[in-house]
Parts: C-alpha cells; sequence; structure tokens
C-alpha cells in the first residue's frame, strides 16, 4: 500500500512539472507581449484614474507638502488629459448664473448711465458718480476681437497666459498663439518662443501706472509705445476695485483713448468682481482679492469653448525641483497679503483633474497630454 501512494505522488509531481513547463512556455511564446502590454497599459490607466481622483478632491494648498506633491502632479501630468464636457458645460452655467460675464464683465454704455452711482468693488462705503465724459469713453456693449458686440457666440480655444517662471524656455509660444482667443495679464512682455505674440484681451494694473508712468499727460509717448506691441487687443483695467484705481485708470483712458478709437480700453465691472469674488468664497476661497488672472480664468470658463491656462505655477521650484522664478520677465514677487496664489492653483488643478480646463505645466516641446 506504502508502495501504491509513492507511485500516485510521484506521477502527481510528473504532472504538476509537465504542467509548470507548458505555462513556461506558453508564458515565453512571442504571442504573449501584447497580453503583457495590455495589462501594463491596463495598470498605467488604472494609477492615472486613481491620480484623476485625487487630485479633483486634493485639499486646500496649506496642507500640502511641496515635495510629494510636486512628485505626484509630475506623474499625473504625464497621464493623458481627459475633457469632460459635462464638468465644463456645469462650469460654464454656474458662473453664467451667478457672475454673468457674459452681461457685465465690463462697464459699457448699455449696462451703466450717466449720473449712476458705481459701487468699489471692496468697499461697502466708497462710490463713485459717473460722469458724462467718462460715460462717452465707455465701449458701447460687450466686446471682443476687436469690439466686435458680443452675441452670445463662445469664443472657440482660448489661451489664459500668466506669467510664471515656468514658461521661460518653455517653448509654447507657437501654442499659445494657434489659440482663437488669448488673453495676458498686466502689460507681460511677449515673444515668439516662449510665451507666443498673439493677444486679444490684456489688463493694466493700475500700480503700474503709479510706478512706472508718473509723467503720463506730459509724456505719453512711453505707455503708447508699451501698449503698441500688443496691435489690436482690448485693455481692461480695474478702475474700481480700490478708489485709488480710479484716478490712474481715468488717466490711462485719456492718454488712450484718442490715439486707439479701434482697440478698446475698457474698466472692468466692479459688481462682476464681486460677485465672482463670493461666488468662490462660497467654494472656500477666501483672499483679500481674487488675482486678476484667476479672475479671466473664469471669465473664460464661461465665455470660451475650451480653456487652456498657461505659465500658473505659485511655487520656487517646479515639479523636478528646479528653481523658477515667480515671473518669466523679471525676479519680483507678489504680495501674500493681498492673493492666495497656491490655493487658486489648487482649484485651477481640481479643475484640470475634472477635465473643465487644461493647465500646462510643462515645455511645450515634450508635452504630452
Amino acid at each position: 500500500m506504502a508502495l501504491a501512494f509513492l507511485r500516485w505522488t510521484f506521477r502527481l509531481l510528473m504532472v504538476l512539472i509537465v504542467f509548470q513547463g507548458v505555462c513556461v512556455m506558453f508564458y515565453y511564446t512571442p504571442n504573449t507581449h501584447s497580453s503583457r502590454d495590455g495589462m501594463t497599459d491596463a495598470l498605467r490607466q488604472m494609477h492615472c484614474a486613481k491620480l484623476r481622483r485625487k487630485f479633483s478632491m486634493i485639499k486646500p494648498a496649506k496642507t500640502v507638502k511641496l515635495q510629494s506633491f510636486t512628485r505626484g502632479l509630475s506623474d499625473f501630468m504625464s497621464c493623458p488629459y481627459r475633457s469632460n464636457t459635462t464638468e465644463r458645460e456645469v462650469n460654464r452655467l454656474s458662473l453664467q448664473f451667478f457672475c454673468n460675464a457674459t452681461g457685465s464683465l465690463f462697464l459699457t454704455k448699455r449696462n451703466t448711465a450717466v449720473n449712476q452711482t458705481i459701487s468699489y468693488e471692496t468697499s461697502i462705503t466708497s462710490t463713485f458718480t459717473m460722469n458724462a465724459t467718462l460715460h462717452s469713453m465707455l465701449p458701447e456693449v460687450l466686446c471682443v476681437c476687436v469690439c466686435v458686440p458680443w452675441s452670445g457666440r463662445r469664443l472657440g480655444r482660448c489661451a489664459v497666459v500668466g506669467s510664471g517662471g515656468i514658461l521661460k524656455n518653455s517653448s509654447c509660444g507657437s501654442e499659445i498663439d494657434s489659440a482663437d482667443f488669448v488673453i495676458r495679464f498686466n502689460l507681460a512682455s511677449i515673444n515668439d518662443s516662449d510665451v507666443g505674440l498673439k493677444t486679444d484681451l490684456i489688463t493694466i494694473n493700475p500700480s503700474q501706472i503709479q510706478k512706472e508712468y508718473k509723467n503720463l499727460e506730459e509724456d505719453p509717448d512711453l505707455l503708447v509705445e508699451r501698449v503698441s506691441v500688443y496691435g489690436n487687443a482690448s485693455l481692461v483695467m480695474p478702475a474700481f476695485a480700490y478708489t485709488f484705481c480710479t484716478e490712474l485708470s481715468i488717466r490711462a483712458l485719456n492718454v488712450l483713448h484718442p490715439i486707439r478709437p479701434q482697440k478698446p480700453m475698457a474698466f472692468f465691472s466692479p459688481y462682476y468682481l464681486q460677485t465672482l469674488g463670493g461666488f468662490w468664497k462660497r467654494r472656500g476661497l477666501k483672499p483679500r482679492r481674487l488675482s486678476s488672472g484667476f479672475m479671466l480664468i473664469n471669465t473664460a470658463l464661461e465665455l470660451c469653448e475650451d480653456v487652456h491656462v498657461y505659465g500658473f505655477w505659485p511655487f520656487d521650484t517646479n515639479m523636478q525641483d528646479n528653481p523658477v522664478p515667480y515671473h518669466y520677465y523679471d525676479l519680483k514677487r507678489p504680495s501674500k497679503r493681498m492673493h492666495k496664489m497656491p490655493e487658486e492653483f489648487v482649484r485651477l488643478l481640481q479643475l484640470h483633474s475634472q477635465g473643465a480646463l487644461t493647465l500646462h505645466l510643462q515645455p511645450c516641446s515634450s508635452d504630452t497630454r
């Protein structure tokens, strides 16, 4: 009986050895490469889906540990981008309902009357009375694309170009210039290699007039030359953000309006900026004031079909832990008391993860998204 058991055991071992050999032979045949590649692709898709969920629900930036954050973000940004039409439309409708850039982004002759009291964006007590002279220089209606009256038609693919140092040596110029509509900020310098040349709308910060063009009435040429590089771009200023902004903005308007009547200059509606600030406060973002870049990204989300965001990066190092300047064109730093750039960035990252906009954080020559 013991001998029979040994024979049975030996036969079982032989069967197992043969089976194992077949399995090994099967595994190493050429036909299995596609199976392994498919498994690798499936695992990669699962990993990207996990990262997408993680960054769509990321907590405010004050809880972020930068090194581990950028390591995970670098991995995520190498994943294929997934646009989500539903998320885009939900964001657009929410912004249109609460803020209505379509009708109230700028002060115009249509939405503002002579002698109307204008409330300031950041004050509940200060007001300005619209006079006839200033009213005559307001655009007739909300203008885009060289003051074609806004008709509700979406703008197509929009590029919102921030001033972040990650744009330096990015080779993103031609990609940005291929957009249907390009938004820039604070009279930022332009070039064809990294940030492009096309400009449809650009902001002027009143503090720039205060610091860089002190003798504007006597010597307007410096400002005129500065804005001439942007061609037919619309210029916009937050004249009613703070009381000190009004006089500086009107000075700039008085100089530029007569020499470029077909190249509009407009003032942000303080009501629009107020409601946009409230929109984000209800969602937990509570800076003293939103940055102009974040404001106009939201405007683009409402007015554009497809929003691409460049140069928004609030950290001192990039995703590879290499130092980057805050701006691509100078070494100036922002006021941390005024804006909460890292928290704004986290919100943009959430929108990117949800497929509502495309956030570009890598050089365009190697951008695989």
